[in-house]
């Protein structure tokens, strides 16, 4: 969208709606065939399969629904589609990999603070998210063209909802977790769209370069 401007003209593009399913799609694909073959105890333990749940819930929306909402979408670089792609190859099989087969959650993880308190900050942040989604997708009447200001949800306090939504969804997920790999999922979220998101339009909501500045210093 807007944030390819700076990409040369000469790069190969594809349908936003193609090219959303087809970069998020390998982690869904690892969600699922990791359950299929997971180690016994780790498909036994109700932590490990309810993060496995949340991880996979997240990527059905993002390949199987999101994409299908896009309204005009403008083309995606494939080059762009690519790096996301490889991206969710490596995230997806690292997440799964700990959730499915490294380490097994004790029954008492699920009373633990930081993964009842760490899920609803995933959910929370989740919520924000696909709210701040439908906000951004209902901005124009069909015909209509050009930027318009978002309003309503979290954009009544922030520019980046969508982004500061993201990235409080996989922090509150890292903590749930709290795993290296986890950590690393939500530091790459935050490094990667919450500049995006300082520089939606600060000029009209100040408020969204401190809230995703500061989660992106944090994490």
């Amino acid at each position: 969208g807007r944030y390819n401007i700076e990409v040369p003209a000469t790069l190969f593009k594809m349908n936003a709606t193609l090219a959303w399913i087809l970069q998020e799609s390998p982690v869904l694909v690892w969600c699922v065939y990791s359950y299929v073959h997971a180690n016994p105890a780790c498909r036994g333990s109700p932590a490990n399969v309810v993060l496995l749940f949340f991880l996979a819930a997240h990527y059905f929306n993002r390949t199987c629904i999101y994409p299908l909402l896009i309204r005009g979408g403008k083309k995606t670089p494939v080059e762009v589609m690519l790096l996301a792609f490889g991206f969710c190859v490596w995230n997806g099989y690292n997440q799964t990999t700990w959730l499915m087969q490294s380490h097994v959650y004790g029954a008492e993880w699920v009373n633990d603070f930081r993964f009842v308190g760490g899920l609803i900050l995933a959910a929370t942040g989740m919520a924000i998210n696909v709210h701040s989604d439908h906000i951004l997708r209902n901005l124009r009447k069909p015909g209509e063209t050009g930027y318009r200001v978002p309003q309503g949800g979290m954009f009544e306090l922030v520019s980046g909802a969508n982004f500061l939504g993201e990235i409080i969804e996989w922090t509150g997920f890292a903590i749930a977790q709290w795993s290296l790999v986890g950590f690393a999922f939500a530091f790459f979220t935050a490094s990667f769209i919450g500049p995006r998101g300082s520089v939606s339009v600060p000029a009209i909501k100040p408020l969204t370069s401190i809230a995703i500045i500061t989660f992106t210093i944090i994490f």
